[in-house]
Parts: structure tokens; sequence; C-alpha cells
């Protein structure tokens, strides 16, 4: 599948930014029940999560407001109930539990018309714990721009990118629109190479070190052009970094307190949502939220409902309709959501994280996991076609 080897770089943003030592601060008044926490010190060797052990992936990923700072957000005023519905045939079951284990996989839950017609969990996960998302967390920070228009703090998609984010004036993101930088289309160069320790994703750390709060637009603002804007698709969560930036400057508050009324209230969550800062004190928009494994399938539930009105009548369509093809092969992408065969799309972050949505049936199959590389091998498409197997039967 293209491009999904480079959904790594979200969380490498997270771990340059810890391994600096720089300390979270709170972006403007957040509300009172969204709170900054700050996790004990750690050795800053021990932060690189990336060349996490297993068993010490197993262990952090449901714990990351352990290791890195971050907003804590409550759950929804109103839980959204999720009832059960007609459970899975036996053979079905047992090759998700399979295909679990196979892939050190921590949990799955499917929803067919808002039910819950399979919920399981392994490696020590449970229906409480929390799980990191990584690059799964590039789709919530597009609703929130989708939010953002809908409030009326984007006046347009079409807007220019710097008309947000005055810093990047004078730089390749000139007359670059916000449905460009949505789409990861500015025609913007960046190399996204984690074994090449020139590439712009290594050199995160060092503008971290030498710009602090300022770190995402000044790296940014450097990068040359390399296309017309709309010409050339590139994965880049530099650029997801800087719609969370665009985002935040637009509504004058961080990612997570947009989120809680934006999200977590109108979705239902069941559970808090923590949502690592970097050193601006906003959120990292590319990746680093955890929340329940219920909340995946909650969020997935809420796109399919076309967002309970916090984003503009249409908005899940739109943002889900591949903007850019790759292709024969039906894989394209959306303003932050991969596009599958089949009407299909989703999103998903490194290690095993996926929402995978099926509007025509209306079923949501959520997993969350800790595979053996970082953007995988085989397993993508195996849950893919298992997925598609289970919507099948589902309806």
């Amino acid at each position: 599948m293209n491009g999904i080897r480079h959904a790594v770089s979200g969380l490498v943003l997270a771990g340059l930014l810890a391994a600096t030592g720089a300390s979270a601060k709170e972006q403007g008044p957040a509300a009172p029940e969204v709170t900054l926490t700050q996790p004990p010190a750690r050795d800053q060797s021990d932060l690189q999560v990336l060349f996490w052990s297993d068993a010490q992936r197993a262990e952090r990923f449901r714990a990351m407001e352990q290791w890195f700072a971050g907003h804590e957000v409550p759950a929804a005023k109103v839980i959204r109930a999720l009832p059960k519905g007609t459970p899975l045939s036996p053979a079905l079951q047992a090759e998700i539990t399979a295909l679990m284990q196979a892939t050190k996989t921590a949990g799955v839950m499917v929803l067919a018309d808002g039910k819950v017609v399979h919920e399981e969990y392994a490696l020590g996960m449970g229906p409480k714990d929390r799980w990191t998302s990584f690059s799964v967390a590039k789709s919530f920070t597009s609703t929130l721009l989708g939010a953002a228009v809908k409030d009326g703090f984007i006046a347009s998609l079409d807007d220019p990118v710097t008309k947000y984010i005055p810093g990047l004036a004078g730089s390749a993101y000139e007359g670059v629109t916000v449905r460009q930088l949505a789409t990861m289309t500015s025609g913007v160069k960046w190399n996204e190479d984690y074994t090449d320790p020139k590439s712009d994703v290594a050199q995160m750390n060092r503008f971290v070190v030498e710009y602090g709060a300022d770190a995402i637009v000044a790296q940014m603002k450097a990068l040359p052009r390399e296309a017309e804007p709309g010409a050339k698709w590139v994965y880049k969560t530099g650029e997801t970094n800087l719609i969370g930036v665009l985002v935040e400057n637009a509504v004058g508050k961080p990612l997570a307190e947009y989120a809680k009324a934006k999200i977590v209230d109108p979705a239902g969550f069941e559970s808090g949502l923590f949502w690592m800062v970097d050193p601006r004190g906003g959120n990292i928009g590319g990746c680093c939220l955890s929340i329940t494994l219920s909340d995946y399938a909650r969020m997935g539930q809420f796109a399919l409902e076309g967002g309970k009105g916090a984003v503009p009548e249409g908005w899940f369509a739109a943002a889900t309709d591949s903007a850019v093809d790759f292709g024969t092969s039906g894989f394209g992408y959306g303003y932050q959501w991969w596009t599958y065969p089949q009407g299909t799309y989703g999103a998903q972050g490194i290690f095993g994280q996926a929402i995978t949505l099926f509007p025509d049936k209306q079923v949501v199959f959520a997993y969350i996991g800790n595979w053996k590389t970082a953007s995988g091998g085989p397993e993508r498409g195996q849950f893919l076609d298992l997925s598609r197997k289970v919507a099948a039967e589902a309806k």
C-alpha cells in the first residue's frame, strides 16, 4: 500500500521533542476540565519510542501519559451507549483471534449499525485501558479542521495557509491553500527517510533544540518547493503538525481543548483522552493521542454519522473522498484519511492502530496493536482483508 511505510513520522516528532527535555507550557487558558500533566523526570535515552523493546511497547503504549507531557481531557458529559449486537460467526471470531495472536494486536472492536458485534483484547489490555494512536491522530486533527470551518474560525479551505500561520510568509508555502495542506499536496519538498540522518524527519530534533516553541514553523518554512501546489502528493507529518498549528492559531486554544467540544462530547467518549504537547504548549497534530478501544470505535461511528453537527454538512464525505489517487490499486488519500478500494476509508497509525470504515454497510472495524515493526509488513493488508470479511458478514 503506497505511503503506509511513512506513517512513522508523527512518533518521531514526539520522541525528539521529549529527547530535548523541552518543557511544555500551556497555550492560552485551557478549560478548567482540560488539564496539563507532566510525568516524572525520565532518562532521555528511555524516551526514544521507536527503539523501545517489544515488552516496553506492550506496557507503555497504554500509559504514554507516564512518559510524556500532555493534556488530559475528561470523558463526554453524555456517554454514547454501545449495545451488544448479533455476534460474528464462531469461524470469523476464531479468525480474528488467530490474526491478533499472530500479529501481537491488543484489541479489536467491530460495530455494525452502532452495535458491538465483536470485542476482544490481548497483551494484558482491557476495556478501561487507553492505547496510543500515533498517526490515527491525523484524522482527529482533520476533523478539528472541519470544526474550525463550521465555527467560522477558518473562512475557507481555499484560503492561503499564510493567512493562519503568518510565520510561513515568504516561504515555499506562499500560495499553498489549507486544502492542499490537508491533502499533503503542497508541492513542498520533504524527506521522511528514517535511515537518513540528514532527512527532514531526522532534522526535527535540531530544530527543536535551536528554535524551541517555534520549531515546527521554523523547519517547515525552510523547505524548498519541488512542485506546483496541488501537483504532487508526498506524505509528511510535518504538514499535519502545521494543520495543528493552523487550527490552534485560528481557534485560539489547544487541539485537545477543542476536541473536548467537537469530538469527545458529541461522539460520546466513555473515557478520557490524553494528547501529547510540544514545546509551544499546543498539541502535536500528527500523532500522539491516547483513548480506549471503544472510543476508537466511537470515533469511527461519529465519522459514519457525519459528525453530529460538529463539522460542516458533508465534511466527512469530502474528507474521505480520494483527493489523491495512488494509481490503479484503488488506494488514495483525502483530508488526513486513507481511502481504500470499494468505498472504504480509514485512519491508521504505526505499530498497528486503525479505524476502518464501511459506509455502505455501516460497519466500524477498530484495532490497536504492538506490531513487530512500526510500519508493519503484511499485517495491514491482512487486517484490511479480514475487515472486509467481517463487514460482509455483519450486514
